[in-house]
């Protein structure tokens, strides 16, 4: 046997593992483009995150705070918790595959639903673990069916509140049946990288539970509704035994110092956020009826995209995926979610929107 030939091999199970493939940013021979596939926010980021960041410029050759205390802090103020329960990282998808690294090895089991994030599957499998996907019933996490799969091998569970690519969420009480149902074991995850969009009296982020609880985790991006999804932000509230588990296998400085500083700056501007809520609630409800009046159908959602279903022949997603596009809006498509005939769009700036009814009104009138 020549060694020379022989090249190092993964482990077992992370050749099987579907890359994840982010929304695409480019329409070729268009020159006006209108990026609607990863969910930004139109509005930018607040000022005063700006501001913060180029203030950093002066100091770039010094390591950052390896504990991101002026982050952390701004998230405490802002939500009236303890800095002790809050970790910080590179991205709220850190977060998920720490947790994951943390609480999982070879045959034990992490929870997904039918249409929830890509990358919950994608950490189980690379912490080792078996990712066991269960119905959604309507678009929806069901309840009972997460329950119905939950064994002794068990150790995790992942829940999108609301969730992506649906826009749909499930109210505080049916996560507090899911919780109430789960053993005192498995860690419930409520991932809420939406939850500053939501307007509804029934429903709940998760600092409540994780307060009350040993076992739920809740995280949170400030790449959406914060306008930071350039300097990859995330933080997750948990019980202290968590935070200190995940200590121990968090890169020691995972946040760099322009993103710590834009970020609590960003968290404590409220009403930047309060301006991005109005925009996203004006043009959520005229998009979603724009689109239902040509023909379309949409799902009905509380976060700041739409998912658009498209009919099974004639007109199909594939079809105006291609025609969008080559008129320079960029919708995402999400057959790796289990729709093959729709399309996420992202409440983008009024010309976007109006720029996205108009050629799809026009795309649904071709014969």
């Amino acid at each position: 046997m020549n060694l020379a030939l022989k090249s190092p091999e993964p482990r077992p199970g992370i050749l099987d593992i579907a890359a994840y493939v982010p929304g695409k940013e480019h329409a070729p021979g268009v020159a006006r483009v209108h990026k609607l596939s990863s969910n930004e926010t139109p509005l930018g980021a607040s000022p005063r995150a700006i501001e913060a960041f180029q203030q950093t410029a002066v100091s770039l050759e010094r390591y950052p705070d390896g504990q991101a205390r002026a982050l952390k802090e701004a998230i405490a103020s802002v939500h009236g918790l303890n800095p002790a329960n809050i970790l910080t990282g590179n991205g709220s998808d850190e977060l998920l595959g720490l947790l994951c690294h943390t609480y999982l090895e070879a045959g034990d089991e992490g929870i997904v639903t039918e249409h929830g994030f890509l990358v919950y599957k994608i950490q189980i499998t690379a912490a080792g673990g078996t990712a066991v996907t269960v119905k959604e019933k309507d678009a929806r996490v069901d309840v009972d069916a997460i329950l119905a799969a939950v064994t002794g091998r068990t150790k995790i569970v992942f829940i999108a509140n609301p969730a992506n690519p649906t826009g749909t969420y499930i109210p505080v009480n049916e996560v507090r049946r899911l919780h109430s149902g789960l053993p005192a074991g498995v860690l419930l995850v409520l991932d809420a990288a939406y939850a500053e969009y939501v307007r509804r009296n029934d429903y709940e982020a998760g600092l409540e539970l994780v307060s009350a609880n040993r076992n739920v985790v809740m995280t949170r991006t400030l790449s959406k509704i914060y306008g930071l999804a350039a300097l990859r932000i995330g933080w997750m509230y948990a019980p202290r035994e968590v935070v200190d588990a995940v200590e121990r296998v968090r890169g020691p400085f995972n946040l760099n110092a322009p993103a710590i500083a834009a970020g609590a700056a960003a968290i404590r501007d409220q009403t930047h956020v309060a301006a991005a809520v109005d925009h996203n609630l004006t043009w959520l409800a005229k998009v979603g009826e724009a689109l239902t009046a040509i023909g379309l159908r949409v799902t009905p959602s509380v976060t700041n995209f739409v998912l658009i279903h498209f009919p099974e022949t004639g007109r199909t997603a594939e079809d105006a995926d291609a025609f969008l596009t080559s008129r320079g809006f960029i919708l995402r498509a999400v057959r790796a979610y289990g729709f093959p005939n729709a399309l996420r769009m992202t409440i983008g700036s009024q010309e976007a929107n109006e720029g996205v009814i108009a050629a799809l009104t026009e795309f649904m009138g071709r014969k």
